[in-house]
């Protein structure tokens, strides 16, 4: 045979079926274009004078193994439209005495050309559009920007590599699907209709029984450590009972329109209910998908906007002051109340020599350990902590135990307590026990839970609840427990002395100060003087720069992957309306020539879509309603406790997605009226 041929045959195909291959081909340019992008940014340069430059580096990393893997999945699904499109043609070829070897060389080289443009087009768009990201990230870092532009080998060659691999998969998938078809088979592979499912009422139960576990999970976890572990087997759960409500459900909805007559016997509808019942199966898996990469555009966008915006009261809550001060004591005995206004005088004059002068501070000392609280027992054995099972690991807490003394002294209060009782605070949820008791330790009866305290910064960034014990004599408190090793041998408790303060100074001053103090109060001529073992110092400015560096990444990454699942989501209602006009074509080619006029074609491909092209987005807006507490829940272990905030980027990101599905749905719709009323 004639060298060329085949390519030459293979461009012809792609050019005569450009309506369902350019949609993809653009696609494939869209995902090489993101995967470059994330990559560059990655191993930018530009990133290395920026604070928290490694944080950024790594989390780019992930996303473009998050994007590979996506791309992968979506891609080998998109494929298998062409496929099935294209499998009358084949079947078509192999009949006129092509074999299926030959066949294979079509689709090499309908693969190969396919490759080139999107790997080429995707490689020059990220080569074009990679300085703008760059630029919009150090503005989003409040960066200095340098304008030259630069090409990353490395990320070409990653691009080529990782594309170059699903491209072969998708070649030898496409070859697998057309090698073990009959010539036969593949010509009416879209002419044979679909056979409802088996116990689709079975199906259909077992989907919403999942769905209703999973939304029962998210909403009634507290604990984020918890919602952590289990946001991964809800998101399971929904992506599962999704696909069996949908798949059974399309079935069992299109039987209950066809029975009631008053509705099915109309021109409208008669052809429309008609059509999703010969697509069955197919019609309720498209929907579910469109459903489920809906809900992840939506669930990303919305928690990726919130820790962008809410980064400053994240902030604010990990570090209460501009200035955060902790002091680990030697022994409870070494720091009496006398003790700790010594140690309190003695940092004031080291402030004084950097020239601050403390403003809207507080002080306490407090003494730290951990354990698992089971209903109103604490476990802090080291030995049985070994045996807790896994799932009990999400009720491990931080307890802190704080004099009442500085309680009162600090919150303007005036609280009794006698000995043996105690006042509770949790930073989040409620305690419903009347006692706490601590293995080695006291019981403890609690004598009221406050709604209000001063925290220590590293509650804030604790995963755990933190549970806060006001008691009145500090040493009795934590008798036993004081004794206790942990797995390391080191003593379980640390005796702590805060003090939180701001400088009312401008945010270089602050961070000058702070650079100061680290110097001074690392000093073990200082530390023997005023009496502690070591210091933790903390500024609230020299920290937000590496908040803003691990926020701003995942804000980036989050906008990538929502364009990525958008971009999936449109480009499977597209095929699923283009495939489907190709389908009905003929059946309303007949309607046409019994009397059906193309109002009425409009009015039934209305009915059709309406019907069903809306569930997906009804469906994902449930499903982002019931993981709103969950996802609230998991946003804590950030440190972000801004609900109206996450409301606020939930609710817009619902509204935007819902006005450019619509716009989809118009565009689309209009495609598939053009090719079922032939006007294309």
């Amino acid at each position: 045979m004639r060298i060329g041929f085949y390519p030459k045959l293979a461009a012809g195909d792609i050019r005569k079926n450009r309506r369902l291959f350019l949609p993809y081909i653009l696609t494939c340019v869209g995902m090489v274009m993101m995967f470059y992008i994330i990559m560059f940014l990655a191993l930018s340069d530009a990133l290395t004078p920026l604070n928290g430059a490694e944080t950024l580096r790594q989390v780019f990393a992930l996303g473009s193994w998050v994007i590979a893997i996506f791309a992968g999945i979506f891609l080998f699904y998109t494929n298998s439209f062409l496929i099935r499109r294209r499998k009358k043609e084949f079947g078509l070829y192999n009949i006129l005495g092509m074999g299926k070897r030959e066949i294979g060389h079509i689709l090499f080289w309908e693969t190969l050309f396919t490759a080139l443009l999107a790997m080429s087009a995707g490689l020059a768009a990220g080569i074009a559009f990679s300085k703008l990201a760059e630029l919009g990230l150090i503005n989003v870092m409040h960066g200095e920007a340098a304008y030259d532009l630069t090409v990353s080998a490395l990320s070409i060659r990653r691009s080529v590599q990782v594309f170059g691999v699903i491209f072969l998969l998708l070649f030898l998938n496409s070859v697998r699907q057309v090698r073990f078809a009959s010539a036969i088979s593949l010509i009416r592979s879209e002419n044979i209709g679909e056979k409802p499912p088996k116990g689709n009422w079975v199906l259909g139960v077992a989907g919403a029984l999942l769905l209703a576990a999973a939304y029962g999970m998210a909403v009634t976890i507290q604990d984020p450590l918890e919602a952590l572990m289990a946001f991964f087997v809800a998101v399971v759960m929904v992506i599962a009972g999704t696909y069996l409500v949908m798949m059974a459900g399309s079935v069992l909805f299109c039987r209950l329109l066809q029975k009631k007559k008053s509705y099915y016997y109309k021109s409208s509808h008669f052809v429309s209910v008609a059509s999703m019942a010969y697509r069955m199966k197919r019609n309720g898996a498209g929907l579910a998908s469109i459903c489920i990469l809906a809900t992840m555009a939506l669930v990303t966008m919305a928690s990726t906007a919130c820790l962008y915006f809410g980064e400053e009261s994240v902030v604010r809550g990990r570090y209460p002051r501009e200035i955060n001060l902790e002091f680990q004591m030697p022994a409870l005995s070494g720091w009496p109340e006398d003790k700790a206004e010594a140690l309190r005088a003695g940092i004031s004059e080291e402030l004084a020599a950097c020239g601050v002068s403390p403003q809207n501070d507080y002080f306490y000392r407090y003494a730290q350990l951990y354990g698992v609280l089971q209903e109103d027992y604490v476990e802090l054995d080291a030995d049985k902590l070994g045996d807790v099972p896994v799932a009990s690991l999400a009720e491990s807490r931080s307890f802190y135990f704080v004099p009442l003394a500085d309680y009162n002294a600090m919150m303007g209060t005036d609280e009794t307590l006698e000995e043996g009782e105690a006042l509770i605070y949790l930073d989040r949820g409620e305690y419903a026990y009347d006692t706490i008791t601590f293995r080695h330790g006291k019981t403890l009866k609690i004598r009221k839970q406050v709604e209000e305290f001063l925290g220590n910064g590293e509650s804030a960034a604790n995963m755990a609840t933190s549970i806060t014990l006001i008691v009145p004599d500090l040493e009795k408190a934590v008798e036993g427990p004081d004794m206790l090793a942990d797995f390391n041998g080191s003593r379980m408790l640390r005796e702590k002395w805060l003090w939180n303060l701001d400088t009312g100074l401008e945010p270089e001053r602050q961070i000058q100060v702070y650079r100061q103090l680290v110097g001074t109060l690392t000093d073990p001529s200082v530390k023997e003087r005023l009496g502690y073992v070591s210091c933790v110092i903390e500024c609230q400015e020299n920290e937000r720069t590496d908040f803003f560096s691990l926020f701003g990444a995942l804000f980036y990454i989050g906008i990538i992957l929502s364009a990525a699942f958008v971009l999936a989501a449109v480009l499977i209602i597209y095929y699923k309306q283009v495939s489907e006009g190709y389908e009905d074509q003929a059946r309303f080619e007949i309607m046409q020539k019994v009397g059906m006029t193309k109002q009425e074609i409009r009015k039934s491909i209305n009915s059709q879509l309406l019907t069903v092209f809306f569930l997906p987005l009804v469906f994902a807006a449930t499903h982002v309603a019931f993981a709103f507490p969950i996802i609230r829940k998991i946003l804590l272990a950030f440190s972000l406790n801004n609900v109206e905030l996450f409301a606020a980027t939930t609710a817009v990101s619902i509204l935007a997605f819902a006005l450019f599905y619509t716009i989809v749905y118009r565009l689309t719709s209009n495609a598939y009226y053009n090719i079922v009323s032939r006007t294309e």
